[in-house]
């Protein structure tokens, strides 16, 4: 129990004190419950900020975070509804959002896949908060009641409009089959370096196969001799372009290792890509890619080197680059090449877009001519 789990379960603590707050009767308990619910509200942005920040990120937060989140939020709409602040409707839709959304994420999560907040989502959150605290302040201050009706209708048009959201981005789950790889090959790409591009993005795998499948099999099929050497480093793919070449018996006749370069210092110790350049261009960057590529040939002894490097998401860690950007480079004997991405899928798809794209790339550097 750690001090970000231990601010998740003081929204817990919370509801029940905001729920006699609300319906008590005594001088200034309104403003008394509206500065608990503003406290108590901050600590859902807080608690996840201070768990990635000490790398306190643990499975017992990943269950009590918003599990605490919509039940702080409903409980406090349904105590509203008690006291006749709001009707009853609005709490039906808020909470039927909800179910859907948590729906979604099952159902996400039985496939190997991770949903990811959207914009709308936030926006929809931030909305709600305001319009509780709008609607615990109405009593005492009747000023606040047209501000208040005008607050909870946009609450639930971004409520609405946020689960319209997530069902369209997602609609890959609902689907299945091969439409759950669609946006795979979904990205914009442009090549850089010395040679032809080597192949867009492609379509969607066949049904229950994953994007990475049939190039990992033809590879196989070219290397199996054992003549070249491959070595792969990988940042935002964090070890699964290794896992798709090594998925293939006999992969160890060709495949010498790799090196899940995360951190930049790992970039810079480990692969020999300079400090400098790093600081110039930034990690998410086709320099940055082209020397991962060639310092992995070089520590591991290969022909040939492929590096990713990119931006998964959900967030952008940061930086002014978008979601999906992607930079994949491979290094061999006959020079290097590197094709630029920005892939349109959640964080799983679009690290599973860079694999496929990284073994079409290697691939294509196989072919004669």
């Amino acid at each position: 129990m750690n001090l970000p789990n231990l601010l998740t379960l003081s929204r817990l603590v919370a509801i029940p004190i905001l729920m006699v707050l609300i319906l008590a009767d005594f001088p200034y308990h309104d403003q008394i419950a509206a500065t608990v619910f503003v406290v108590a509200s901050l600590t859902d942005t807080l608690d996840g900020n201070l768990a990635r920040a000490r790398g306190q990120v643990t499975e017992l937060g990943k269950f009590l975070d918003p599990l605490a989140d919509k039940l702080f939020i409903l409980s406090v709409l349904i105590v509203l509804v008690q006291a006749r602040e709001l009707a009853a409707w609005v709490v039906v839709i808020i909470f039927g959002r909800e179910l859907l959304i948590t729906v979604l994420r099952s159902l996400s999560a039985s496939q190997g896949k991770v949903i990811a907040a959207t914009p709308w989502g936030k926006t929809k959150t931030v909305s709600q908060v305001l319009a509780v605290l709008l609607l615990i302040l109405q009593e005492p201050y009747p000023a606040l009641r047209p501000w208040a009706t005008v607050v909870v209708g946009f609450a639930v048009a971004f409520t609405v409009l946020s689960g319209v959201d997530y069902l369209w981005r997602y609609r890959q789950v609902l689907l299945g089959g091969e439409e759950r790889w669609a946006t795979a090959g979904g990205g914009r790409a442009g090549s850089a370096g010395g040679g032809a591009s080597g192949g867009g993005p492609g379509g969607a795998a066949p049904a229950g196969e994953a994007p990475a499948d049939l190039p990992a099999r033809d590879l196989h099929r070219r290397l199996a001799g054992g003549r070249l050497k491959v070595a792969v480093a990988e940042s935002c793919t964090g070890g699964l372009l290794a896992a798709a070449l090594t998925d293939q018996p006999g992969s160890s006749a060709y495949f010498n290792g790799g090196v899940v370069a995360y951190s930049n210092e790992v970039k810079e110790s480990l692969l020999g890509v300079p400090a400098e350049l790093i600081s110039r261009h930034g990690a998410v960057s086709a320099e940055v890619a082209e020397a991962m590529a060639a310092g992995v040939r070089r520590r591991l002894g290969a022909d040939i080197g492929v590096a990713v490097t990119g931006i998964a998401g959900p967030d952008a860690d940061g930086t002014a680059k978008p979601v999906g950007l992607t930079h994949i480079w491979v290094d061999g004997p006959q020079g290097g090449e590197g094709i630029r991405f920005e892939f349109g899928g959640d964080r799983w798809v679009n690290r599973r877009s860079a694999v496929a794209e990284a073994l079409k790339l290697l691939l294509s550097r196989l072919r004669p001519g």
